[in-house]
């Protein structure tokens, strides 16, 4: 924080650490508060701020952060500013301690720059858990070194001419946690199976039920090849790349994925049936539940709880506590509970940032299996949880990246040799993860709309200085009349405050 207001205003303020009381901000230690709660109390005189731990005085700062001017985000001293901030008293705490975006860097490889720009946008809007989808049929994007081909095959598409792909080395990772652990976001890995891992098959083709060489797609489809449960030597790459992804992140949760397996090749295989027999499953389907359940307990061994998508508790027995993201029925939180497990919000109505906001003609294209959803929808979302007791930890939301290797709808233009899909990725994710912030952390009777769209022109100035992308939601239509030449005139307002109207 003072590194940010040097910056950008050439202040530089003095720590001291049991400092006097008369000091120009205060920090004191109030161990009556929650984790993540704080006190701020600003007058002419002194800025006061109690926590019970360095969460809640991290979020203290935010919010003083989010009250300064927006030049504090620039790169370079400002002039001409006015650093002030209005005298105010805040009590504030979070409604849920689980409040996540998961960014899908396997699809479409996300540069490290720009995640580090999401991470510190997350910081700043009290977002605390990073989930980083780093492993899908589309490619491979962690370097795990026992594995080389992993990354040297399943991370790239393509012809050498037009390869598409990336990863993000080992050293790489560190960087983005040391980043996201300052600004108190936890790094969550995702390593998707037994669907999504045609990458890793085209890289080492045994892992499969049917052995066969394939190649790492340059459009977006879900293979049906999944990770053969039956032979041994599947199961210890799953055991070496995990232990490998543990030592690297010191998250609590490990991500497993766990959605839209196709379960036909373990039908088929015979090393899979064998399992099946020797366990007295039923279904193939039964087999992901068997395989679940090796995993949670070899991550329990690590003190580390396994999430995954909602399938994970629906396929199978699993009898060790998961936790699961309800992306398709909110209702399986009670089916969440009632096996013993916990959920965290994601539903793909309201909290996938992958659909476009409107079917306005002009809209950017998007996905298209579920209807628009406007920046009003996500901030209006309804936290269901239909358990006895409460078993929802948190709300999340979720940026997919299928789109831009779908035909050829949001692909780089060669030949204007810009950074086209990255400035759409934050284009779809902002201002809609401003609204998934206030979701997140706020009570719903507090939530107000009206009120969050007129803020949102001060969160578009901070963006601004960041060179962060966003959409601009398109004005309001207050009148259509009728004319006497036929015509129509409309009455227009901007939906954001002293925005500029286009046409």
């Amino acid at each position: 924080f003072i590194n940010l207001l040097k910056r950008s205003s050439g202040i530089t303020p003095q720590l001291a650490i049991g400092g006097s009381e008369k000091s120009h901000v205060c920090f004191t230690t109030d161990s009556s508060l929650k984790s993540e709660a704080y006190q701020l109390a600003v007058t002419p005189e002194q800025i006061q701020v109690k926590a019970s731990d360095i969460k809640g005085f991290f979020y203290a700062l935010q919010t003083i952060r989010l009250l300064l001017p927006s030049a504090v985000e620039g790169n370079q001293q400002a002039k001409n500013i006015r650093w002030s901030i209005p005298a105010v008293t805040i009590q504030d705490e979070p409604r849920f301690g689980y409040r996540a975006l998961m960014l899908d860097a396997a699809r479409f490889f996300i540069p490290k720059e720009n995640v580090l720009r999401i991470i510190d946008c997350m910081g700043m809007l009290k977002i605390n858990t990073l989930h980083f989808h780093l492993t899908d049929d589309n490619g491979w994007r962690l370097e795990i070194k026992k594995y080389p081909r992993l990354t040297e095959v399943g991370a790239w598409a393509g012809p050498d001419h037009n390869r598409l792909g990336g990863f993000y080395t080992q050293e790489d990772i560190k960087e983005l946690i040391a980043y996201g652990q300052v600004r108190n976001v936890e790094i969550i890995p995702e390593i998707e199976f037994p669907a999504h891992i045609l990458s890793a098959v085209v890289a080492y083709p045994w892992l499969s039920c049917t052995c066969l060489q394939h190649e790492v797609p340059t459009q977006h489809f879900i293979s049906r090849d999944l990770l053969c449960v039956g032979k041994e030597s599947s199961l210890q790459f799953l055991r070496d790349v995990l232990d490998e992804t543990v030592r690297l992140f010191p998250s609590s949760y490990i991500n497993i994925g766990g959605d839209e397996a196709v379960y036909t090749r373990w039908e088929e295989c015979p090393d899979c049936q064998k399992v099946m027999k020797r366990e007295g499953l039923k279904k193939a389907s039964e087999l992901q539940g068997y395989l679940t359940n090796v995993v949670a307990e070899m991550m329990k061994e690590k003190n580390r709880t396994v999430v995954g998508w909602e399938e994970i508790f629906l396929r199978g027995d699993v009898k060790t506590p998961v936790v699961g993201l309800i992306w398709h029925n909110v209702r399986d939180t009670l089916l969440a509970t009632q096996r013993g497990h916990k959920a965290i919000l994601t539903p793909a109505t309201h909290m996938y940032f992958d659909f476009p906001e409107s079917r306005t003609p002009g809209e950017v294209k998007a996905a298209t299996w579920m209807p628009p959803i406007s920046l009003e929808k996500c901030y209006s979302m309804e936290i269901n949880d239909y358990s006895p007791e409460s078993t929802v930890l948190g709300v999340q939301g979720c940026f997919w990246s299928d789109q831009f290797i779908h035909g050829t709808v949001l692909q780089e233009i060669d030949y204007l040799n810009e950074n086209r899909s990255e400035n759409y990725a934050e284009y779809f994710t902002f201002p809609r993860l401003l609204a998934l912030s206030e979701v997140a952390w706020c009570r719903q009777s507090d939530r107000n709309y009206s009120d969050f769209r007129r803020r949102l022109s001060h969160h578009f100035n901070r963006l601004d200085f960041k060179n962060c992308h966003y959409r601009v939601p398109e004005p309001i239509i207050e009148q259509m009349n009728p004319t006497a030449t036929g015509a129509i005139e409309f009455t227009l307002s901007p939906a954001v405050a002293d925005a500029d109207i286009r046409y």
